[in-house]
C-alpha cells in the first residue's frame, strides 16, 4: 500500500476529556446556538453577522481580534447577531499550501496533526473564555467533527465540499445552523439539493459506527460567488440573483429558507475592501423587498488585526497568511454601518 501509518490519534471523547468546557460555556453555547437558529428561522429579526480571519492561524492574534470584536458586539447586540470566525482548516485548490492549524499549528513547521487537534481546541476555547463569543468554523474533515462539536454555533460547508455525500449526511446530524456554499461552478441547484440532503435524515457509516441522524432544519445556503470556464470571479450577491435564490426555494420542499451572503472569495475577487460595498449593496437589496428581507439572514466577512495578507514567515501580527482581509478600523466602522442599516 503507499499508505503510511504514523500514529493513532486520540479520539473525540479523549481529545474533549483532555480540553473540556466549564458549565457556564457549555450554558453560553446553548444560549448562542439557539439564538443563530432562530435567526435563520425568522424568529428572531437580528442580522447574523459571521465576520473573523480567513484563517485562524495564530492563538494570540485571533484571540486578541475576538475581544476587540466582543467589545462592538455588545454595543450592537440589539440589531446583530456577530458570530467570530475562527476558521481552523483551510482548503487548498491545488491541495498545496498551508491547510491550518489542524494541520500545522505553527505555520512554519512540518505537519503535526496530534498537536493541531489540541491547538484547534483549546483556539476555541481560549475564544469562549476571553470573549463571551462561540465561533464558527468550516468543516473541512467530516471526520473531525466530534473533535470541535460541543464548541461551535456556527458551521460552514465549504464550495469544494458542499456536493461531498458525506459532508451532507453529517450536517444531517447536526444541531446547529450550517451553511451550505453554492460550489465553484456557481450552480444554485447543486447548493440547493445540498440544504435539501441536510435537512433530512440519513443513516450511514461514521468513524466506523453505523449512524441514523434526524435531519438538520437550520441548513441553509451561502453565497460566495463563483468561477466561470475561463477562471473568472463572478459575483452572485446582486439583486437578481437573490430573487432567483428565492424563486428556487419556492419551488423545493426545505424548511426555513435562508442564505447568507459571503461577501469574500469570488463575489469580491478577492479584493477585500470590496467588501464594504458589497455587504452595503445586500443590505440595499433587503430594504427594496421584504421577501429578499426575509431571505438574507446575514454576511460574511473577511476581518483582521491589520488588513491584506503576507506569506509565511513575515511575521506581521495580526495580518493574514492566506487571502486577504479587512483591517480591524475598517471593520469596526463597517459593523457599525450594518447596524444603522439592518
Amino acid at each position: 500500500m503507499s499508505f503510511e501509518f504514523h500514529a493513532q490519534l486520540p479520539t473525540p471523547a479523549e481529545i474533549c476529556k483532555s480540553y473540556p468546557l466549564s458549565d457556564a460555556q457549555k450554558a453560553l453555547k446553548k444560549e448562542r446556538d439557539s439564538e443563530v437558529c432562530d435567526i435563520i428561522s425568522g424568529k428572531s429579526d437580528k442580522f447574523l453577522l459571521i465576520i473573523g480571519p480567513c484563517s485562524a492561524d495564530n492563538e494570540d492574534s485571533v484571540c486578541d481580534y475576538v475581544s476587540r470584536l466582543s467589545k462592538v458586539a455588545e454595543e450592537v447586540k440589539d440589531k446583530l447577531m456577530i458570530v467570530p470566525r475562527v476558521y481552523t482548516n483551510k482548503p487548498r485548490t491545488t491541495g498545496e499550501g498551508y491547510k491550518g492549524v489542524f494541520s500545522q499549528p505553527d505555520p512554519e513547521k512540518k505537519p503535526d496533526f496530534l498537536a493541531g487537534l489540541i491547538a484547534m481546541r483549546k483556539m476555541h476555547i481560549r475564544v469562549i473564555a476571553e470573549s463571551g463569543l462561540t465561533a464558527a468554523d468550516e468543516m473541512l474533515y467530516p471526520e473531525n467533527w466530534g473533535y470541535v462539536e460541543d464548541i461551535l454555533s456556527y458551521v460552514a460547508i465549504g464550495a469544494r465540499s458542499v456536493e461531498d455525500q458525506q459532508h451532507r449526511m453529517v450536517v444531517s446530524g447536526f444541531d446547529v445552523a450550517s451553511g451550505m456554499k453554492n460550489p465553484t461552478s456557481g450552480d444554485f441547484a447543486i447548493m440547493l439539493n445540498s440544504v435539501y440532503a441536510a435537512q433530512h435524515p440519513h443513516a450511514f457509516v461514521y468513524r466506523g459506527y453505523e449512524v441514523q441522524t434526524s435531519g438538520n432544519p437550520y441548513a441553509h445556503t451561502v453565497l460566495r460567488g463563483s468561477v466561470n470556464k475561463y477562471g473568472r470571479s463572478l459575483p452572485n450577491y446582486h439583486y437578481e440573483d437573490l430573487n432567483t435564490l428565492l424563486m428556487l426555494y419556492n419551488e423545493r420542499d426545505i424548511v426555513n429558507p435562508a442564505c447568507i451572503i459571503d461577501a469574500n472569495h469570488n463575489n469580491s475577487n478577492k479584493e477585500f475592501k470590496q467588501q464594504i460595498r458589497i455587504v452595503k449593496e445586500v443590505l440595499h437589496s433587503r430594504r427594496q423587498n421584504p421577501d429578499i428581507s426575509n431571505l438574507v439572514k446575514g454576511v460574511m466577512v473577511e476581518s483582521y488585526i491589520e488588513e491584506g495578507c503576507q506569506k509565511i514567515g513575515e511575521g506581521v501580527y495580526g495580518k493574514s497568511i492566506t487571502d486577504p482581509c479587512l483591517g480591524w478600523e475598517d471593520s469596526k466602522k463597517l459593523i457599525y454601518d450594518i447596524a444603522d442599516l439592518v
